[in-house]
């Protein structure tokens, strides 16, 4: 099965589509502005490293926690360039560089360009992230 998913992967087909799509979902809630939407896309164990924290979250309580705060800058997330990895039929890891589109504060809007990296599972039919890791890109 899993040598029937990577010649999958190598047409660039479903893994990677699955992948934009969750993106899309997962930043479609983010104009939702509420953080229990947000958050229902994270495991109960997840682990997450957020771009504007300096905080190791844990769970879904911890997700939502980041949320309340990152959801007040109005984020808009534009994914630069990725790559996805199947793991097995039921996880992939999609990582890469997004910008996101954030209020500054000021009234107007500034980009935050971060690289980044999650982990997806498929728990009950259902894509939820299990791990996700963002921050700034490093000036070069």
């Amino acid at each position: 099965m899993m040598r029937e998913l990577l010649m999958t992967m190598e047409r660039g087909t479903d893994m990677e589509t699955i992948a934009t799509e969750n993106f899309a979902r997962w930043n479609d809630a983010l104009r939702t502005l509420d953080p229990e939407t947000v958050a229902a896309f994270y495991t109960e164990d997840t682990t997450f490293l957020p771009t504007l924290s300096p905080e190791f979250k844990h769970g879904t309580g911890g997700a939502r926690e980041y949320f309340v705060h990152f959801l007040e800058k109005h984020p808009m997330g534009t994914v630069v360039e990725e790559t996805v990895r199947p793991l097995d039929e039921d996880s992939y890891l999609h990582s890469g560089f997004y910008d996101f589109e954030v209020d500054d504060g000021s009234g107007g809007r500034s980009v935050a360009h971060a690289r980044f990296t999650y982990l997806w599972v498929r728990q009950a039919g259902e894509w939820k992230i299990a791990h996700h890791h963002s921050s700034l890109l490093p000036n070069a």
